[in-house]
């Protein structure tokens, strides 16, 4: 949605989990954190979540549900919600990326794209 009124950044940062992986039965882990940040000018809740992971080998796995963690935070304007979770893949290297779900105190519903980020072991790319 391009009203200013609805701008909801999205920004991640990803980390491998090595303890948490078993490369010889192919689990890979990973944590993410991700940022979602208000600059619109209206109060916005994050009712629900939408993710597609797709591994190195093209396999897509479709997530849907609500919240994130547990939570339905409401971000005022200029304010943002931080948090963390994970994902394990059958490869070393994977994408993720989807969309959040808002409602506005104005009563109007929008998605606020994830554009897509890496989830790769470290020198799994040169």
């Amino acid at each position: 949605m391009s009203d200013p009124r609805y701008q909801i950044d999205v920004s991640v940062v990803t980390r491998f989990l090595k303890d948490q992986s078993d490369p010889e039965n192919n689990r890979f882990a990973f944590a993410y954190t991700i940022t979602v940040a208000n600059n619109g000018t209206l109060k916005a809740k994050l009712t629900a979540r939408h993710w597609l992971i797709t591994n190195g080998d093209g396999e897509v796995e479709e997530v849907r549900g609500d919240g994130v963690v547990g939570q339905q935070p409401v971000i005022a304007p200029g304010q943002s919600h931080t948090y963390s979770s994970g994902a394990v893949i059958k490869t070393r290297v994977g994408t993720m990326q989807g969309s959040y779900q808002m409602f506005a105190e104005d009563g109007t519903r929008f998605d606020a794209p994830i554009a897509p980020f890496r989830l790769a072991v470290p020198g799994a790319l040169h």
